[in-house]
């Protein structure tokens, strides 16, 4: 009897426990795959059209974007109330990206460009009811919901591609208002019929890669409550920093000849009756008037699309991830912004890894914030290091990260580094300033490319200083800046600034990286009143005509880094002027003098001036 009783307590606990509801399991820290949640076939999807508060197309209707949600199944059948994963993206309808229509890049600096021909457009596909299924395998068995969305103007989502400015901010902001009950939803992009967010508890987290985590940070800039959290992975934070530097036209790695409207053209897969209307008053309206090609000043155009100029509305936290060896998306893009949100007192932490584009933080370092600020899981997340970096060595993606108080290292400071002679052989970088004036030359000639003239012994074409061979190991940490003075033979020229390694190892990482790059940097001389001072050019004062023979002095910022130098390198720097893989490419011929006793680079080394010595002596 005691036996069929104690049988029968059993079974009534695990048929109770069978039957208890599923809910969000929470494990050192971070959200576990729950059982109930697992199965895809399951899962409740639906589709929809949140309408915005603009009219980019103009036709006296609000935009609506095409929305599509994936989440569990126990949100209709036991009331659960999930947090929101959320991806916005350009691309999830498709993109048109033949080469044939970038711009001629074969053309002198400060020219009028010679015409681009506009690309059709990406096939429209009107029948398509999915978006895209990137992260729902991560969230949704680990209860929450994930929602994506396309951009204005692409896929099924009505307005225009405007690539930055308030449609790009406000259409994520309207699908954050409609997950928290503030903005309307519909069954039909035309339609009436509502849809509400009932199962939502109001807080989202934002991620992507790319421009898909470029969509993110805009979000964030409008303040939108609820938007508690974003994980941006090499997002593009300012169009001018995209495709201009300091004044130059430039453009990203593997994408010679890109420009906006390239760009613009590249996604513009929404329905055809908006091409006419959105492309005379966007690409060749708009985009015209204010992307100014031939000089690459900066001005409004570009500041409305720099997010830099609108960080004080991010009140989410912020975890920004980037490659160290990103030259399409450089990594400034990242750091400018996380050293203006940890100013401002944002919770803000930096990944960094030794890869190209892309590549994500960890699983358990998003899964942490996730769960620490979507589902207030105590698990100290907010005093956690706010600097990973994956150390060389390591895999370049996926290594094990090493945590750092900060970025830059709080134990860098600045060590200045002068070259003396010899620089169209090896001449020498020295932190100790040289007294005599010293004058040498190079000629412009973009027939060879940076690695070329890098691992040259001597050459006519550059000019290539080093330290004495490291003896220890040398790590720098934070944004190099280089201080030239220089006159040319031209009204107008390039100038692009390597960080190199030697002896040079071309060893490709990621877009146009190669192990012996350190750091990159381009200017303008044109913009010399504007590069007096240096740091990330952002001035309106418009370019003008060198003066030939006169020279100028400029200060201009190179790439920001975390870098562990061997021993048995030396840390050069290399000036050159046409750089082949993003610069114009101008006639050969153009003659650049640099004043040596005018001219350093100041390297932000750990441990300083000592570290330094320690690492040369």
């Amino acid at each position: 009897m005691r036996r069929s009783i104690v049988a029968l307590c059993l079974l009534t606990a695990a048929s109770a426990t069978a039957q208890e509801p599923a809910r969000p399991v929470f494990q050192n820290g971070q959200a576990q795959i729950v059982a109930g949640f697992a199965d895809p076939a399951t899962w409740i999807k639906e589709r929809l059209w949140v309408e915005t508060d603009f009219d980019s197309d103009g036709d006296g209707r609000k935009d609506r974007v095409h929305v599509d949600v994936t989440r569990p199944r126990q949100t209709d059948t036991e009331g659960l109330k999930v947090a929101v994963v959320y991806e916005s993206s350009p691309y999830f309808a498709g993109t048109s990206g033949d080469r044939k229509y970038l711009w001629d890049v074969k053309q002198e600096v400060g020219a009028v460009p010679p015409p681009r021909t506009d690309q059709p457009a990406p096939p429209f596909k009107p029948d398509r009811t999915f978006i895209s299924n990137s992260e729902v395998n991560n969230w949704v068995p680990r209860g929450f919901a994930v929602v994506h969305s396309e951009a204005p103007g692409t896929g099924l989502s009505r307005g225009c591609p405007t690539v930055g400015g308030h449609p790009e901010e406000y259409a994520p902001k309207a699908v954050i208002d409609w997950l928290n009950g503030r903005a309307k939803g519909f069954t039909t992009v035309d339609g009436n019929v509502e849809v509400k967010a009932t199962w939502a508890t109001g807080k989202v987290g934002m991620t992507g890669t790319s421009y898909n985590g470029t969509i993110p940070l805009a979000a964030a800039t409008t303040g939108v409550d609820g938007l508690e959290v974003i994980i941006p992975i090499a997002p593009n934070t300012s169009y001018y920093h995209y495709y201009r530097s300091n004044g130059l036209i430039r453009h990203p790695g593997q994408w010679l000849g890109e420009d906006i409207d390239f760009l613009y053209d590249f996604i513009f897969s929404g329905a055809p009756d908006l091409h006419d209307v959105c492309n005379k008053a966007i690409r060749d309206g708009l985009y015209v008037a204010g992307r100014d090609r031939q000089h690459g000043d900066y001005n409004d155009f570009w500041a409305d699309r720099d997010l830099l100029n609108k960080i004080k509305g991010v009140k989410a936290a912020v975890l920004l991830a980037h490659g160290e060896n990103d030259w399409n998306v450089v990594p400034e893009h990242s750091i400018r912004i996380y050293e203006a949100l940890r100013h401002q007192g944002t919770p803000a932490a930096l990944y960094l890894h030794q890869g190209g584009h892309g590549g994500p933080p960890t699983m358990e370092l998003r899964n942490r914030w996730f769960s620490h600020y979507l589902y207030g899981v105590n698990n100290g997340v907010e005093k956690d290091p706010h600097l990973y970096v994956v150390r060389e060595g390591q895999p370049r993606m996926g290594g094990v990260p090493t945590p750092y108080p900060d970025f830059p290292n709080p134990a860098a400071s600045a060590v200045a580094l002068h070259p003396l002679n010899g620089g169209n052989k090896v001449g020498t970088l020295s932190p100790r300033q040289g007294r005599a004036v010293v004058r040498e030359t190079l000629t412009d000639d973009v027939t060879f490319s940076g690695a070329a003239l890098a691992t040259a012994p001597s050459s006519p074409f550059r000019l290539l200083y080093a330290t004495p061979v490291l003896t220890d190991t040398l790590h720098w940490s934070g944004t190099p800046r280089v201080t030239i003075r220089l006159a040319s033979s031209e009204p107008a020229a390039n100038l692009s600034v390597w960080l190199v390694t030697l002896p040079y190892d071309s060893t490709a990482i990621g877009t146009l990286g190669a192990l012996g790059v350190q750091s990159r940097g381009w200017a303008d001389p044109q913009n010399w009143r504007s590069l007096t001072q240096g740091g990330n050019y952002n001035s309106r004062l418009p370019g003008e005509p060198l003066v030939p023979g006169r020279f100028y002095d400029l200060t201009f910022d190179l790439q920001p880094a975390d870098r562990v130098i061997a021993p048995g390198k030396q840390l050069a720097v290399m000036i050159m002027s046409s750089d082949r893989d993003f610069t114009l490419w101008p006639l050969a011929g153009t003659r650049l003098t640099v004043d040596l006793s005018r001219t350093k680079l100041v390297l932000p080394v750990v441990g300083g001036a000592d570290g330094f010595r320690k690492a040369t002596k």
